[in-house]
């Protein structure tokens, strides 16, 4: 007798959790997990094959394209489309919404290969995807895509690093699968996801602090401060990529933070497909997502590509932070409660 569950069954167990839903769901899931393995083969080979390094081409935030951006991006779009499932793709790789299938209920925010810069140097990457019901009778287009992160029905992560997993909620709670290469197959490894109150990481780009605001620099002292009580001095761990970083937070207890600078004065974090879906795991683990003051669930989406700052992470410290915000007046917080 098999004495594991893999993804597949985990989710046809689920399904029933969605009455609105016919199986689409479900399957829209399995697509995105199938192609998640697709992605992986190549991330693990990459040293094999002429897949590293730069694509020749910017994306449409300006960013220089790496080869598997390209195709982890290719990849996605081509389960999805085969899926039927899907009636609109949003890439952070694309400038515009790429239509799939008008008659689907489903819209997919992805970013492919979150934390790409580290691909030429074998550190973990990742990719953060989210799902929404069309709200559009027909012709479904950009109005289905922004949507407050609230409505979000379903949203996760993989990441590829010494082992691969995907974690995703669908509003009841955060599952984690690890990739059994021996079977090929997703197989749970992590139920019931629960995201310390606390913890004793903060994860930011401290060569970026003089151009922090000054609730960010304070509080980034505070963690740097000893103090046995609290079990600080804090340790800072960053990696460049959110997945890799939210991923040990989520388990560990820990905060991650992207503030505002002067060179990104609306952050720098795409809210569609990077914060939103993140904030909705870390959240359904426990945790807590403010853009500093505001939950980020709750923040309207005018622009595609809109991007926000971001504070997420155990509920304490995400807190904490927004306290060290509200008293340097830099935003408004009023729930100081610890």
């Amino acid at each position: 007798m098999l004495k594991f569950k893999t993804l597949g069954q985990f989710i046809i167990e689920k399904q029933a959790d969605f009455p609105f839903a016919k199986g689409e769901l479900s399957r829209l899931l399995r697509d995105i997990g199938i192609a998640a393995k697709i992605v992986n083969r190549e991330v693990n080979k990459a040293g094999l094959m002429d897949i590293l390094g730069q694509a020749g081409s910017t994306n449409i935030q300006g960013e220089s394209q790496q080869k598997l951006d390209v195709y982890a991006n290719e990849q996605f779009i081509a389960a999805l489309r085969c899926g039927g499932e899907c009636c609109i793709v949003a890439s952070e790789e694309n400038e515009d919404i790429v239509p799939l299938s008008d008659q689907a209920k489903y819209i997919v925010a992805i970013d492919p290969l979150d934390g790409s810069s580290n691909i030429d140097v074998n550190v973990a990457v990742g990719t953060i995807f989210s799902i929404y019901r069309r709200v559009s009778a027909s012709d479904c287009g950009l109005s289905d895509v922004l949507q407050k992160g609230s409505e979000q029905v379903a949203a996760g992560y993989v990441i590829y690093g010494s082992s691969t997993m995907l974690v995703y909620t669908t509003g009841k709670g955060v599952n984690g699968f690890t990739l059994d290469p021996s079977i090929g197959e997703f197989c749970l490894s992590h139920p019931n996801l629960q995201m310390p109150r606390t913890g004793t990481i903060y994860s930011v780009n401290e060569g970026n602090y003089v151009h922090f605001p000054t609730g960010v620099k304070q509080y980034i002292k505070y963690c740097q401060v000893e103090d046995q009580a609290t079990g600080r001095p804090y340790t800072s761990r960053y990696i460049g990529s959110m997945v890799a970083d939210l991923h040990r937070n989520l388990i560990k207890g820990g905060i991650f933070i992207y503030p505002v600078t002067a060179s990104a004065p609306n952050g720098k974090l795409r809210l569609v497909y990077e914060c939103n879906p993140m904030a909705f795991v870390i959240e359904q683990a426990g945790g807590r997502a403010t853009n500093g003051s505001d939950r980020i669930l709750d923040l309207e989406v005018t622009e595609l590509h809109q991007r926000s700052p971001v504070f997420i992470g155990s509920d304490a410290m995400v807190r904490r932070a927004e306290a060290f915000m509200a008293a340097a007046g830099e935003l408004t917080f009023n729930d100081y409660s610890l």
